[in-house]
């Protein structure tokens, strides 16, 4: 077996203690004689499988019984269409500061589009900063105040909550488990497995238990939030390997030391990796190094011409899905928990060695 450094901003890089445990219990669950993506999901053990793997995030983000942890399906992307029916009618203010926040905003105008509320713009981004909270025009009785705390694409990252009036709704999908947060900030917290969490096909809805059941009448059973709440996350057959598998991603983050000390790991490889674009004329990152993610670090090289070289010499050397965006271009690096400091370091050193070859 040869693991390469993965860089992919998602489906991303898992951690290996994880995927090793999977493949020893794939065919034979604890001694059931059966794996656990074939037992049903109504069985006592499958039950216990879900309960832990809730009960150990809620340990890891110190989520109250205020709120609800929802296992759901169809990425972030469905979440933009069932926030607005489960939670708006009225107005609702959005932060614009790239593509996924942008994204969430269309589909929440469609909704306006048909008379189901209105939605406020409160300020917009330009991909390399975020606009000041005093320039935000923000409503007076929003039913929330969506934003998107990290933009994968572009890098961008806001580090302190917002503070706003409404109940503050945000898609963690590229930085949720990478830094403490105060879940008591928010109404609700959603995020996509398939960066920091485990495969895709499963998301994380933390939603405040008072907001819930006011959804609109023309909100889908299986995307309305009290429903999947009174039916445990299981109105539907729920993704339930996925599960399993974000369940012992949580035990592997327990096993680190929590949130905080996979923060400050992340934080040394976020830096390690700036610094050496900064000290380079032949790289550049081009957003404010205040609002730079420490998950995703796009970056360019001086000269375009060089990028498909860079890539087919960063493959060789077992460093893959380096490529940028096609929306930004360029290079990205995804670090995400399951990425390790050696790994980074490994890249560093390419770098470095590139610049030499062809600077």
């Amino acid at each position: 077996m040869n693991r390469f450094a993965n860089f992919c901003a998602g489906p991303a890089s898992m951690p290996t203690a994880v995927l090793e445990r999977a493949q020893a219990e794939l065919l034979d669950w604890q001694g059931l004689g059966a794996s656990v993506m074939e037992i049903s999901h109504r069985s006592a053990d499958y039950i216990e499988i879900a309960q832990k793997a809730e009960a150990n995030l809620r340990k890891l983000m110190g989520i109250s019984d205020d709120y609800a942890v929802l296992f759901l399906q169809g990425g972030a992307s469905l979440q933009f269409s069932a926030i607005p029916l489960n939670l708006g009618g009225g107005v609702v203010d959005y932060l614009d500061t790239g593509t996924w926040s942008n994204k969430a905003i269309k589909e929440a105008l469609r909704y306006e589009a048909l008379g189901l509320g209105q939605v406020n713009v409160v300020a917009k981004g330009d991909g390399k900063d975020v606009p000041s909270i005093d320039t935000w025009q923000l409503s007076d009785k929003a039913d929330y105040f969506h934003y998107c705390p990290n933009e994968t694409i572009h890098g961008v990252q806001i580090f302190d909550t917002p503070k706003v009036d409404a109940p503050i709704v945000a898609d963690f999908s590229s930085c949720i488990l990478s830094e403490p947060i105060n879940v008591n900030d928010f109404g609700m917290i959603y995020a996509g497995a398939q960066k920091n969490i485990g495969p895709a096909g499963i998301t994380i809805v933390i939603v405040r238990k008072d907001l819930l059941g006011k959804a609109s009448p023309w909100c889908p059973a299986v995307m309305n939030y009290q429903n999947q709440l009174d039916s445990d996350s299981m109105l539907n057959t729920p993704a339930t390997y996925a599960w399993y598998l974000s369940g012992l991603v949580f035990e592997w983050l327990l096993e680190q030391g929590g949130v905080e000390a996979i923060n400050k790991l992340n934080r040394q490889k976020a830096q390690a990796l700036y610094q050496a674009i900064d000290d380079s004329d032949f790289y550049r990152n081009d957003v404010n190094p205040q609002h730079r993610s420490i998950m995703n670090v796009p970056f360019f090289l001086a000269d375009s011409k060089l990028d498909k070289l860079f890539l087919e010499e960063s493959k060789k050397a077992g460093l893959l899905s380096l490529k940028g965006h096609r929306a930004v271009g360029g290079m990205r690096a995804s670090i995400y928990n399951a990425v390790t400091l050696d790994q980074v370091l490994a890249l560093v050193d390419f770098m470095n060695d590139f610049e030499k070859q062809h600077g």
